[in-house]
């Protein structure tokens, strides 16, 4: 079975995390959530969500990066700086990447990947006005190098799960979603 893991972050961006989460299971993805520090992990405007599992004992459970064939950041802010700063994030979405498995993020979370260097010379997208030096920055609303996938915000968020569901488990299962989603 096809598996994600999605990382949450306080103050990460509600709207992009729940639409992720959900259009990845609705494609049949086994979806794992994994906070950063507690469980129940607080929102960029008010919300929280319960995580799955803390991100220690996830790493411990499934080898680090081994086991997914996605790992995903929701952006928001002040979440993309804690996974940006977060030297197990970093660790993970360098093994991820170095196993040529899909790292994606949107919104403000492209910076953890600036930071853990995977964004070097690569096409990449994010909000308007973050900074990814490294990058060979475009504004389309999701960019898909290799294996690396952004995205630039709240409004590009079934754009982008519906990407990652089309790369990950195929276009057909993809284009059922959106049909069935009325996505335009």
């Amino acid at each position: 079975m096809t598996k994600a893991l999605v990382l949450l972050a306080a103050g990460f961006e509600e709207m992009e995390a729940v639409i992720i989460i959900d259009v990845l299971r609705r494609a049949e993805v086994s979806v794992r959530t994994a906070s950063l520090a507690g469980l129940a992990v607080p929102g960029a405007h008010g919300l929280t969500l319960q995580a799955d599992v803390a991100l220690d004992a996830e790493l411990e459970r499934s080898a680090s990066s081994q086991a997914y064939d996605a790992v995903v950041l929701p952006g928001g802010q002040p979440g993309s700086r804690h996974l940006r700063d977060d030297l197990r994030v970093r660790k993970l979405l360098l093994e991820q990447h170095a196993r040529g498995k899909f790292v994606a993020a949107i919104c403000a979370a492209p910076i953890a990947l600036e930071a853990a260097g995977i964004l070097a010379g690569r096409q990449a997208t994010s909000f308007p006005g973050t900074d990814l030096p490294s990058a060979n920055y475009q504004t389309d609303r999701v960019v898909v190098d290799g294996n690396i996938v952004t995205s630039r915000g709240p409004g590009t968020a079934f754009e982008f799960a519906l990407t990652l569901a089309q790369l990950l488990v195929g276009a057909d299962v993809a284009s059922k979603l959106r049909e069935s989603m009325l996505v335009a």
